[in-house]
């Protein structure tokens, strides 16, 4: 698996998902702008805190590597 280190359920910054040392390693501006556009998963919102689900990145991650991901 992709991340065996990261837990099997809970949330997830913007920090641990994109860029040199996150999952996914792309641009601030293109993750933000994918998640406008619906191509990547919306976060949930605790205050000030943008979170997103361990779930909707996994499975992101996994369409990404079946060749589905844009």
């Amino acid at each position: 698996m992709f991340a065996d280190n990261i837990p099997p359920c809970g949330f997830l910054r913007m920090s641990s998902i994109i860029g040199p040392n996150g999952l996914i390693p792309i641009s601030r501006s293109k993750w933000l702008s994918g998640v406008r556009s619906g191509e990547f998963p919306k976060p949930l919102k605790f205050g000030r805190a943008s979170l997103w689900r361990i779930d909707d990145i996994k499975r992101l991650i996994e369409s990404a590597s079946s060749g589905s991901f844009r």
